[in-house]
């Protein structure tokens, strides 16, 4: 027991004065900020990336992620950062983060192939006196089941002489209120020598931890936040249909409502979800409760209406184009806004695709605008080549109809509805009624 304590207490001592080496693996939209904040903090940072390309460019200096300053990333070169692709590295650090995808397979079932792609090529490296984070979003039970198998293969015991704790990221990029150093982050470990190595892992870079009794907890943790906000933007999308059948403006009934001070949140519709947690996360769930003999209706009608969201905007473009005495085929039809949120870069998951295919699929002329995505990226169900057409007089006044689907703040509003002939309003952005403007 006393050797087992000395490895905890070695490693908790490393993270206390700032001497432990820290290695985060996959370097994209959680994993940057979290190489910042410990680069910032004090410690030496080892990025891991299976993505030669990428990790050459952070080398350099530069991040592809639009709200990542170079300035930042180069900083932290400056400072002792480095990316690297050899795996063999990580016995270098104290601690390894795992920030890798967890998407759903086509079959809409949680593909933890990163996962595990991760824990196999980490786990020959590894050494007594580490803490390994599972930081990707998963099901109950992932850290069990599918993380400490594999970090054992070499002899090592999870809670003696290495550690395993699960710790969900909360990134919200572009959100100016709150940083990966502000939201408090929620730690589970496996033993109580692996809860307390992983909360002296973040101690000094968080403002404030919430320890909780397991990792099965912290992981349902985070599916329980995004569940939330799942079934509530399904319940307002499904609002939005039946008030505008009745004639009612939803975003009012909104406003309204909001004035309430105690029992209601105001959640907003629009035309899908997207993103690389809240389409997602409601499927690990209730795949995951299938194996319990559950089904978990509530959240699982939630996920068809929000999937329902682009057929629904798709139905109300061809309406008004109808209205209009004109078929979807042929027509010029400019998407506005492409990313799945506004004011990022992120195409993960964006229901802006689904629009597009629905568009192209039926004879559209497609093009898009986005300040934020000047190129269409590679995708892996998508592809479209096109770049960010400029929204001037002559471009808007050529379409025949504009579906906004991404409310950026960079788009001029009052100049784009001068100009359009139609706009299909998916967002709730044009409040006032105007000839030219349909919600969706």
């Amino acid at each position: 027991m006393s050797g087992n304590n000395s490895v905890l207490d070695n490693l908790l001592k490393k993270f206390s004065d700032k001497s432990a080496a820290i290695g985060i693996v996959g370097m994209g939209y959680v994993g940057q900020p979290l190489t910042l904040r410990y680069n910032e903090a004090g410690f030496r940072v080892v990025g891991f990336d299976i993505d030669h390309t990428k990790v050459v460019e952070l080398n350099d200096g530069h991040s592809k992620i639009e709200h990542i300053d170079d300035a930042r990333i180069a900083a932290a070169r400056n400072t002792g950062f480095e990316a690297t692709s050899d795996f063999s590295r990580i016995a270098e650090v104290d601690a390894v983060l795992i920030c890798v995808p967890t998407p759903l397979n086509r079959h809409r079932e949680p593909d933890l192939s990163f996962v595990k792609i991760t824990c196999d090529q980490i786990a020959p490296h590894l050494r007594a006196g580490q803490v390994v984070v599972l930081e990707s979003t998963t099901y109950p039970g992932t850290t069990r089941e599918v993380v400490i198998p594999r970090l054992e293969t070499g002899g090592l015991k999870v809670g003696e002489t290495i550690f395993a704790v699960y710790s969900p990221e909360r990134e919200d990029p572009a959100n100016p209120d709150f940083s990966t150093q502000t939201i408090p982050k929620v730690v589970g470990g496996h033993t109580e020598a692996c809860l307390k190595a992983g909360l002296a892992l973040y101690e000094g870079v968080i403002d404030q931890l919430v320890p909780v009794s397991s990792t099965d907890t912290a992981e349902m943790t985070k599916l329980l936040e995004n569940i939330h906000r799942a079934v509530n933007i399904g319940l307002v999308n499904e609002m939005k249909i039946v008030a505008d059948r009745m004639g009612i403006d939803i975003f009012e009934v909104i406003d309204a409502a909001a004035t309430k001070p105690f029992g209601f949140t105001a959640y907003y519709p629009g035309p899908g979800l997207g993103g690389h947690c809240i389409p997602i996360d409601p499927f690990y769930l209730t795949w995951k409760a299938r194996e319990y003999g559950l089904h978990t209706r509530l959240i699982e009608l939630a996920g068809e209406v929000n999937r329902a969201m682009p057929d629904y905007v798709f139905g109300k473009l061809v309406n008004a184009l109808n209205a209009a005495g004109k078929p979807v085929q042929g027509s010029k039809i400019m998407v506005l806004g492409i990313a799945y949120k506004k004011n990022v870069d992120d195409m993960r998951e964006s229901p802006a695709v689904e629009i597009m295919e629905m568009i192209r699929a039926h004879g559209g002329v497609l093009s898009y605008a986005d300040p934020h995505v000047p190129v269409f990226p590679k995708m892996r169900e998508h592809s479209f080549d096109l770049a960010a057409t400029e929204l001037t007089t002559e471009t808007l006044t050529s379409q025949d109809a504009v579906v906004l689907v991404t409310d950026h703040t960079a788009f001029n509003y009052e100049f784009i509805r001068e100009h359009s002939q139609l706009i299909v309003d998916t967002r709730g952005v044009y409040r006032d009624p105007a000839e030219n403007i349909v919600r969706a």
